[in-house]
């Protein structure tokens, strides 16, 4: 049956509309728009990383700007609810376009600053939010609730509209334990939205898959605190993403109870360190020490190795591999993995996985849950806010679905639960769902390292054309003054044919390629760039024609002054 709600609201008169840029069906990629009116708000900006066969020299993929440039006068704020690569790694990229009001946690906005002070970016104000902080934003009030996370300070958000509050829980778990503030949830304003009304939840799905609750299975303490104690003579390496800040604390928290000095790989984790300090967590300097001053002999030390995704398994397997020019890989040392199996990283994982045990390592994988609701938190969620409209956001389609079964179990009416696809667009006038259409055909955009970050579609397309089908470079040179050819031409191929067994189409390439230039000249319409592409076109036809591939081509004039 359908929930019902247990307030008396006003007849609305706005218009809402609920759609997702990213992270629907995905892993990652993460942008969720709430349009109220001429107003929008975002909620998050994520990348994803790409397939590992699909890849192709891609560092990752973010969300497709288009519909914000377009309305970028219309963008009231941005909420950034914490500082992993899945919701904010994106965010600099579309501030090089939009210029808006960002709100994030107090760690999160260190980071944020430091990526946009890197890339020049200027003209979006970023302002730190506190716990149960309530701001008025646009033309409406915005709460922010505290959750736990493994991110400090991470916040769900609550936007006012006429039809009811437009709820986004955030990442959160339930875990009443003590524990520093930035880490403590407050539901406790759930029940107040509730009373108030609430039009739509939104809460992610990548969860939704594990019975019961998360907590206690997200802790790695247990399991870390046994390897200490099996392994006190011996050197621990262990992994950890560095956005991870809760396992980091539980990591060094467990060195310091074990009397282990710590030794810090990456610069990454001194700064952690640094930003730490400013919401508490401070660790005796006389604990930890950089890579530089360590010797060999020191055995009672855990090397923490920090990192994000597959650059991460990567230095991995080359110090297992001692290919790194500060530390020895010992058959005696131990490997502990407390850094998740992520999607994009699977076979950098199995690879390291593999050169560590052909060295004789020790490999233990810290399993723990990801710190994300399970069935049991989704559906407190539900209970408190107890909201008019239910939307699973943040997963693959089966994710989706079995975050939507939760509130079919908890007696919501299918027509009350929304799983949309990205693009496709929730609309509500006075409090009833009106339409729910696909009205953007998006794209993803490709980025390519650290440059030209707008041109990587086109890189890609290059890339997968020599995956495919090869590479014909074709060189020749000529007389600067007289245009007569004086030496070449000289072809090469990679990836198109195997030129032993035919040998004439290199011979017919080296023609088409003088044919085209002696007709030129002859004609007096020798121009380098233009005879250039008139040679790349020649030569393409005559590859479809006789080999039926497509391969990229690549013809240099060489205009020798003599």
């Amino acid at each position: 049956m359908e929930a019902k709600s247990n307030h008396n609201q006003k007849q609305p008169d706005e218009k809402v509309r609920i759609f997702a840029l990213g992270g629907q069906d995905e892993d990652g990629k993460t942008m969720l728009c709430v349009e109220i009116d001429e107003q929008i708000y975002l909620i998050e900006a994520g990348m994803k990383y790409p397939d590992e066969n699909e890849s192709l020299g891609i560092e990752f993929i973010i969300p497709d700007f288009s519909y914000l440039i377009e309305n970028k006068d219309r963008i009231a704020a941005i909420f950034i609810t914490h500082g992993h690569d899945d919701v904010m790694t994106a965010l600099p990229y579309l501030l090089k376009q939009v210029h808006t009001q960002v709100y994030t946690s107090p760690l999160a906005a260190k980071e944020i600053q430091k990526r946009l002070r890197k890339e020049h970016i200027t003209g979006s104000r970023i302002h730190v939010v506190k716990r149960n902080d309530q701001k008025r934003i646009g033309k409406r009030r915005v709460i922010f609730l505290p959750i736990t996370h493994a991110y400090p300070g991470a916040f769900g958000v609550a936007i006012q509209t006429s039809q009811g509050y437009v709820v986004y829980s955030g990442e959160f778990i339930e875990d009443y334990d003590d524990m520093e503030d930035s880490y403590r949830g407050d539901f406790s304003t759930c029940s107040r939205l509730r009373k108030e009304g609430v039009l739509a939840l939104l809460q992610e799905s990548k969860g939704a898959d594990r019975s019961g609750h998360t907590s206690p299975m997200h802790r790695i303490t247990p399991t870390f605190n046994r390897i200490l104690d099996q392994h006190e003579a011996q050197r621990i390496f262990i992994s950890v993403y560095t956005q991870s800040v809760y396992r980091v604390q539980e990591i060094i928290d467990c060195c310091l109870a074990h009397n282990r000095k710590m030794v810090f790989y990456n610069k990454d984790m001194w700064e952690l360190l640094k930003n730490l300090k400013t919401i508490g967590y401070e660790v005796p300097e006389e604990c930890v020490m950089d890579i530089s001053d360590y010797k060999p002999e020191m055995k009672n030390v855990v090397i923490i190795i920090s990192g994000q995704g597959p650059s991460l398994f990567r230095m991995l397997n080359n110090i297992a591999n001692n290919e790194v020019d500060d530390i020895e890989f010992h058959p005696d040392d131990v490997i502990c993995l407390a850094s998740q199996v992520i999607h994009g990283v699977e076979q950098y994982f199995k690879t390291m996985e593999n050169d560590i045990y052909k060295a004789n390592g020790h490999l233990y994988v810290v399993d723990a849950l990801s710190m994300h609701p399970s069935r049991e938190d989704l559906k407190m969620m539900l209970f408190l806010t107890r909201p008019k409209y239910y939307i699973p956001v943040r997963g693959q389609y089966r994710l989706l679905h079995m975050n939507a079964q939760v509130a079919v179990n908890m007696g919501y009416s299918a027509s009350n639960i929304l799983i949309l696809d990205n693009g496709q667009v929730a609309t509500f006038e006075k409090g009833k769902l009106r339409s729910c259409s696909m009205e953007f055909q998006l794209k993803d955009t490709l980025i390519d390292g650290k440059e030209n970050w707008d041109m990587a579609g086109a890189v890609l397309k290059d890339r997968e054309i020599l995956s495919t089908d090869g590479v014909v470079i074709l060189a020749i040179g000529i007389d600067a003054k007289t245009k007569k050819i004086i030496n070449g031409p000289d072809v090469q191929t990679r990836g198109l044919i195997y030129l032993r067994d035919a040998e004439y189409i290199s011979g017919d390439l080296g023609k088409i390629m003088i044919d085209v230039i002696e007709d030129d000249v002859k004609h007096k319409v020798y121009e380098n760039v233009e005879t250039r592409e008139k040679i790349r076109s020649r030569v393409k036809d005559y590859l479809i024609h006789h080999t039926a591939k497509r391969p990229m081509i690549l013809p240099v004039i060489m205009e020798i002054r003599k």
